[in-house]
């Protein structure tokens, strides 16, 4: 009896399901029915509303990868580890854990590189290597030994203009034997330079700041000039301002009091107790010759062809 039964509880449920009274015979909505009372109905929505075989599988795509040697890899089909130790034509040769070598093909998605597959490929053929520069922006000559030095020198007023030339100008000096010393302040130039006894195969050239007309320097240097002495400068104060301020992050050198030691007073403003500490930054920061002001770029380029000159 359960068949009958389950069977007319079915139908009232149906009978209920459909429009108008019961007990009439009804009939299933038809799509026009349903649009004339403005039902939404979705002829592709149901059981076959999908594709009959299942959605379409698009397939995996992989970045690709330069196979460098050295590169740590794994075998996705074999968990292979190693690393990379050349490229072949359409294969790479890995080095396993064991110490082994393994020909593997460069399949698409066949490896992984930090956890994550990849299309390993052919590393791209290096274009020219350009020619290096040194921080003067001269071609550096690989391997090249300092040279004897000469007996021409350049001469600079402190330590700080020591360090700069050296930081700038140091590779291309070492290679013309060129010797930067120091003379701690110019006041008594014209006594150095008797005592250096300068030559055409010993010539001299002196780089001093604050080089302006009228200024003490200027008189000193009138004083030494000669055919085998060059003296060339910069208007600054100080060779600090030869850097350009843009490079340690302000707008311009701060302005100074007369009567006041310049670096004490750029410090003051700038707001550092302790100037060494400033110069240090300051040096760290020059990178080449394009982080110095043309003034002094020219002023010892100048003395750099004068001392290496052929008499």
């Amino acid at each position: 009896m359960a068949g009958p039964i389950r069977a007319r509880e079915g139908a009232a449920r149906l009978d209920a399901a459909l429009p108008g009274p019961p007990g009439r015979s009804r009939r299933l909505p038809t799509v026009a029915g349903m649009a004339e009372r403005g039902a939404s109905w979705d002829p592709l929505r149901g059981i076959l509303a999908g594709p009959v075989d299942g959605p379409r599988r698009v397939r995996a795509t992989y970045p690709d990868v330069a196979a460098v040697a050295g590169m740590e890899v794994v075998h996705r089909a074999t968990r292979t580890r190693g690393r990379i130790v050349r490229v072949e034509k359409d294969a790479v040769v890995v080095r396993t854990e064991l110490g082994g070598e393994r020909l593997m093909s460069l399949s698409p998605g066949a490896f992984e590189v930090d956890g994550r597959a990849v299309t390993l490929v052919r590393p791209a053929a290096p274009g020219p290597a350009r020619p290096a520069r040194t921080a003067s922006g001269s071609r550096a000559v690989p391997g090249q030994r300092a040279r004897v030095a000469r007996a021409s020198r350049i001469w600079v007023e402190g330590v700080h203009d020591a360090e700069l030339v050296e930081k700038v100008w140091g590779d291309d000096l070492r290679v013309e034997g060129v010797v930067v010393e120091r003379l701690d302040g110019i006041d008594c130039l014209a006594e150095h330079v008797a005592s250096f006894a300068p030559g055409p195969d010993a010539r001299l050239g002196v780089l001093v700041d604050h080089l302006v007309a009228g200024s003490k320097e200027a008189r000193i240097a009138a004083e030494v000039d000669g055919p085998d002495v060059l003296v060339r400068g910069t208007p600054f104060v100080d060779v600090w301002q030869a850097v350009r301020p843009k490079v340690v992050g302000i707008a311009e050198w701060p302005a100074v009091p007369r009567g006041r030691p310049w670096k004490e007073g750029v410090c003051a403003a700038l707001g550092v107790r302790d100037p060494a500490a400033m110069w240090r930054r300051l040096l760290a920061s020059v990178r080449g010759y394009g982080d110095l002001e043309p003034d002094l770029v020219g002023a010892v380029e100048e003395l750099i062809d004068f001392v290496t000159a052929r008499p």
